[in-house]
């Protein structure tokens, strides 16, 4: 089913809507939770949040693209567990964070906090546009999908030690197009 069947579904508050939306989406609603919790239960319970949330917001909202939709609140769900998780540990694993550290110096402030401003927002999707494909690809996987560089260097039949010379090169041209924009770390 299209996302239009799948939205007209929701609006009409038929509980179809979820059925079509797991079917469709939640392949990459886990997959997303999964890279960030590395945990089976989490990541599937991250899942079934987003639909929850999906059904509360749909209506009165009507995104533009389900898909993304989707996947950022899962995203932001396994954030949320993640982040839960190592309060309550101290010193559990590093995954998130050793992504916010590499981002730290190009964004100010928090970067999960600054991510959620629609300007700085803007600005990422207009400086991932200037990138070469294959360049975009490697950052979007690394800071948004939470691969590791191996899994990258896999994916993209690349050395390791060129994909962390993408993600650093990229990250330096990131915090120039951004002191060029006023953002200052």
């Amino acid at each position: 089913m299209d996302d239009s069947g799948i939205l007209a579904l929701y609006f009409a508050r038929d509980e179809q809507a979820v059925a079509e939306t797991a079917e469709k989406y939640g392949g990459r609603c886990y997959a997303v939770s999964y890279q960030i919790l590395r945990s089976r239960e989490d990541a599937e319970e991250c899942v079934n949040d987003t639909y929850v949330k999906a059904w509360n917001a749909i209506p009165p909202q009507r995104p533009a693209f389900l898909g993304a939709f989707l996947l950022k609140i899962a995203r932001n769900l396994a954030l949320t567990v993640y982040q839960a998780a190592r309060t309550q540990k101290r010193g559990g694993g590093q995954g998130v964070e050793v992504l916010t550290q590499e981002l730290a110096d190009c964004v100010t402030g928090n970067p999960e906090a600054a991510v959620e401003r629609a300007e700085l927002s803007r600005l990422l999707d207009q400086f991932l546009r200037t990138l070469p494909d294959r360049d975009q690809y490697i950052f979007l996987r690394r800071y948004w999908h939470a691969d590791g560089v191996g899994e990258i260097a896999v994916r993209c039949h690349l050395p390791a030690g060129t994909v962390k010379s993408s993600l650093y090169r990229s990250r330096r041209k990131l915090k120039a197009y951004l002191l060029e924009r006023g953002i200052t770390p």
